[in-house]
Formats: structure tokens, sequence, C-alpha cells
């Protein structure tokens, strides 16, 4: 699809230390771990008409032990496409079966639109991630 994304590549403090968390975490998507190099993970999310790569990578330089600040210059969040409301529930249960933390339990929120259904959690490292399900 023109305009939709290719590939995404998550800077985190330690890349070895956060891969089960985005190993479970994507995986529960779909995604599929394809590649390990020595600075991070590559996982894919493939089917016959679309294709994204979601790429964790270890920090390095002077900050790389600093926590995520989604109000700094940068990323401030990333979200995922859910397949219905359930599947947003599905994956609260997950989160908390892998003990995530979760910033705000599954909800309506209609300031954003009608019908939009989502969680929000955070990586190991601050980052906050959204499941969403918007009819």
């Amino acid at each position: 699809m023109r305009g939709g994304i290719h590939h995404i590549d998550l800077t985190v403090k330690d890349a070895h230390a956060s891969r089960a968390f985005y190993e479970s975490v994507l995986g529960f998507m779909g995604y599929a771990l394809v590649d390990a190099h020595p600075n991070g993970y590559d996982f894919d999310l493939r089917d016959a008409d679309n294709f994204c790569s979601i790429g964790i990578l270890s920090a390095r330089g002077e900050h790389a032990d600093r926590m995520h600040d989604r109000y700094s210059p940068g990323l401030h969040h990333v979200a995922w496409m859910a397949a219905s409301r359930e599947d947003v529930e599905a994956m609260h249960a997950h989160l908390l079966s892998i003990g995530a933390t979760i910033l705000d339990a599954p909800a309506d929120y209609p300031r954003y639109r009608a019908g939009y259904y989502a969680v929000f959690f955070a990586d190991p490292d601050g980052l906050k991630l959204e499941y969403v399900f918007k009819p």
C-alpha cells in the first residue's frame, strides 16, 4: 500500500535484554523473528498483500542508558492495529501474563474516533506502545 510503513527500527537500552518482551508481544500479533545480529533483532509480519518489519536495536553513544522520553524530539509511541475489541482484550491479558507495564487498560477513546478501543503499554525502557481496534 502506497504510504504504508515498510519498517520501523526501535532503539532500546539493550536489545538482548528486551528480546523476550518484543518476541512475545510481536509474536502475539503474528510477527516472526527473522534475523539476529550483534546489535539486535528483526521481526517481520508478512502475508500475500502486506509486509512490515520491526527492528529492535541496542542503543549506543553517550545517552545509551537514558529512559525514553516521548515528549522530547523523536518517537512518541507506536500503535498497531488489532482485529477486534476482543483482540485488544486478548493482548491486554497477554501483557498481564508477561508482566508488562500497562499504561491504560483497554477502553473506548471516543476523542480519537468513534469506536476507537485500545490498550496502552510500555516496553522495558518506557517506550509507549498501543494496540488499537477501530471499526
